[in-house]
């Protein structure tokens, strides 16, 4: 009754349908959509389903993505805000309106992080481990913690007064400070006895966020002491002949967008430099402040870094919890409150051989990260670089790993004469200064190496090799939907193909030429490649679909990606729907498309996992009237991947693998556990059903079930 009452509703309110909706309808904003995605995130950490430890784990991982939505997206919007900037998106919102909702709702949001917080420290404490208040040491770890703050903590403390003589000093962007409030001890009269004074103490993050307790004889509990409570507790040693009247701690955070001025920079790397050093320098977006702060210091701080109201957050807790990831992570013998570790396996076709190029020659292989080891990238690359008939090994580099294997290898290949070529993109958000030491390591090897294109992201995600074989050359290629990182693949889920196919070898030589040299647009027999062609053959497909739908055939298309958020892509599945197309989206984050409205998307579902691994692969599969095509791609369907950067979408064309890839999204569309399915209203519902239980995830680690060929991509 109360299902067919909301149905109701929505029909009511939809009932215009089609371009007669107002815009405010037809989209879901994307930052507000960003704060959905980051709430469900937050949903596992309250989850009394997921292992203890990976609760906190999820609480850190909620932290640092509001931190980066903060000093990137807010910021921006602050920016236009003072600007004056009140044009409205293609959403309905302007900057102005929009930031007091994404303000309102991020504090929200904070408040059930840290209550979240509270909650798992007192289950944490019934397992054994506790952060305990300096109060509630006993007078010998008092004393055993003094000598340690006095030995290892206070040499590195810079106490930073702030007077006429001496300005307010940098506050640098997301690091922890606390805010000091003094009197004179002995003051000479009345008046100096009322004078406060105020001064800043950075939190040194070179040291560890958590210190061990020494605990009491035979006790098998861990008590641990926050850096900063120890440091309040003997402040007033970093302030002889004053008294302490209060010590808060404070944390801001600054715009982190670079802007470099691609166009007029003699040289990109310097001008990438140049602004490295201005992001810590950006405008304050947003300030936290422990609860209780004294006013002089809050005034302080607000005339400082010119804030308002709306954009200080009063914490109840330790600021930045981005710190239980660590804490959670080293705790030891504790595995029992951890996911069950699961090793990845090596893929099974190269078993039996350690020629990888030799399997290559005679079938594609495709492999699924985390299940599958990232170890065959590498060896392919270590391959490639050792084998003296391979005569070029061409790759793009978005963001590495430390102590890359894949960085030793190209250098290797270009040091034995080689010819390597690496695309660097160096304006990999936040990991722009470790892409330009990198590019310095591999250019003094003898790399080529190229630093992405003015005005365009290089993201595509490929390796090239070139080898002599007989009397000719074969071109071995593997495409990947996620980064060169043997890191991050250990918890992202991605595909990646290895083929010697000889249309996506001569495609990928080109697209290498196009990057690389000045060449004319290339006419792809086998990828789609942004900023061109990748948004006019994802309409070509979809118009295809729509034809076979008024033709009374199959039509059907289920994407996964990351995010969604291009308004010509979403009026192109609003159009296939209204046609008849059956349209699934497996979209982890951002999604601006809004599912179920009578007369534009009731053919459109949408759902989103979230669960251990971070779902990351970029898949499409279309039903092309039963001659069934899928494509891997390093791109969401986002203005910024489709329109400003070089983009990859490749097509599988082994019938065997494309099955594989269908059975992984088919286990995403069945999943009744980690799934929330995407209402008309904007929010998310967990997906519930009588059917067997199923978590995608899980079901995907039994790489036999994922690899059979028998998938239905018509059920």
């Amino acid at each position: 009754m109360k299902e067919t009452s909301r149905r109701s509703s929505w029909s009511l309110a939809f009932r215009t349908g089609g371009s007669g909706l107002s815009s405010v309808k037809k989209y879901i904003n994307r930052d507000l959509s960003w704060l959905e995605f980051n709430r469900r995130v937050l949903e596992e950490a309250e989850d009394p389903g997921t292992p203890l430890l990976e609760r906190f784990q999820f609480l850190s991982i909620v932290q640092s993505n509001l931190d980066e939505f903060m000093s990137v997206r807010v910021a921006g919007l602050q920016a236009q805000s003072k600007a004056g900037y009140s044009k409205t998106d293609f959403t309905g919102y302007t900057p102005q309106g929009l930031l007091k909702r994404l303000m309102k709702r991020s504090i929200r949001m904070v408040r059930e992080q840290y209550r979240t917080y509270r909650d798992l420290l007192r289950l944490l404490a019934k397992e054994g481990v506790s952060l305990a208040s300096y109060a509630d040491l006993h007078q010998e770890q008092q004393q055993i913690l003094t000598e340690h703050f006095k030995q290892i903590v206070y040499p590195v403390l810079t106490p930073m007064a702030v007077d006429q003589s001496r300005p307010f000093p940098l506050v640098h962007s997301k690091e922890q400070y606390l805010a000091v409030v003094l009197k004179r001890e002995h003051a000479g009269t009345p008046e100096d006895e009322e004078e406060t004074y105020c001064a800043i103490v950075q939190v040194p993050s070179i040291l560890a966020r958590t210190v061990l307790v020494p605990g009491r004889r035979n006790s098998r509990k861990l008590v641990y002491l926050l850096l900063e409570d120890l440091i309040k507790e003997h402040i007033g040693l970093l302030f002889s002949g004053y008294r302490v009247v209060a010590v808060h701690a404070f944390r801001a955070t600054r715009n982190s967008d670079l802007t470099p001025n691609e166009e007029g920079a003699d040289d990109l790397l310097q001008e990438i430099e140049k602004e490295l050093r201005r992001r810590q320098r950006g405008l304050p977006v947003r300030l936290e402040v422990e609860k209780g702060i004294h006013s002089e210091a809050l005034d302080l701080l607000k005339d400082e870094l010119e804030l308002s109201d709306e954009f200080i957050d009063e914490i109840d807790g330790p600021l930045d919890l981005g710190f239980l990831s660590k804490f959670a992570a080293a705790l030891p013998n504790y595995d029992h409150l951890r996911y069950p570790k699961y090793e990845p396996v090596y893929p099974e076709e190269f078993d039996e051989t350690d020629d990888i190029l030799s399997v290559l020659r005679e079938r594609d292989v495709l492999v699924y990260h985390p299940y599958e080891s990232f170890e065959i990238v590498n060896d392919f690359v270590l391959q490639a670089a050792a084998d003296p008939d391979v005569l070029a090994i061409k790759m793009t580099l978005y963001r590495v790993n430390v102590n890359s294997v894949l960085i030793q290898a190209l250098s290797s290949a270009a040091e034995s004469g080689k010819q390597v070529t690496v695309v660097v993109e160096i304006k990999a958000r936040f990991d722009e200064a470790r892409n330009i030491a990198w590019a310095r390591q591999l250019e003094k090897s003898g790399c080529h190496v190229v630093y992405g294109l003015v005005g365009l992201k290089t993201h595509a995600k490929i390796t090239l090799v070139v080898r002599k074989e007989d009397v000719a050359l074969r071109r071995y290629v593997h495409v990947g939907t996620g980064n060169y990182n043997e890191s991050t693949a250990r918890f992202y889920t991605d595909a990646g193909l290895f083929t010697s196919h000889p249309a996506i070898g001569a495609d990928a030589t080109a697209l290498f030429n196009e990057m690389t040299g000045y060449s004319a647009p290339h006419l792809w027999s086998a990828f789609a490649v942004a900023p061109v062609g990748l948004k006019p053959k994802l309409f070509e497909l979809i118009d295809r679909e729509i034809a076979n739908a008024q033709a009374g055939k199959t039509a059907r298309i289920v994407a996964k990606m990351n995010s969604l958020s291009n308004q010509s892509m979403i009026d192109k599945l609003y159009e296939a729907s209204r046609a008849g197309v059956n349209i699934d989206l497996i979209v982890r984050g951002v999604c601006c498309l809004r599912p179920g409205v009578p007369e534009l998307s009731e053919n459109i579902r949408v759902v989103s996992i979230v669960d251990r691994y971070l779902e990351h692969a970029r898949i499409l599969a279309v039903s092309a009237g039963g001659n069934e095509e899928v494509y891997i791609s390093s791109a969401d369907w986002m203005t910024r991947n489709l329109n400003r950067r070089v983009e990859l979408m490749c097509p599988v064309y082994d019938k065997g693998l494309r099955l594989m890839l269908m059975n992984v999204l088919q286990m995403n569309l069945a999943d009744n556990i980690k799934a929330r399915e995407l209402q008309p209203t904007g929010s998310y519902a967990r997906v519930t059903n009588e059917l067997a239980p199923l978590r995608s995830q899980f079901e995907a680690a039994d790489i036999p079930l994922w690899k059979s060929v028998a998938a239905a991509f018509d059920s």
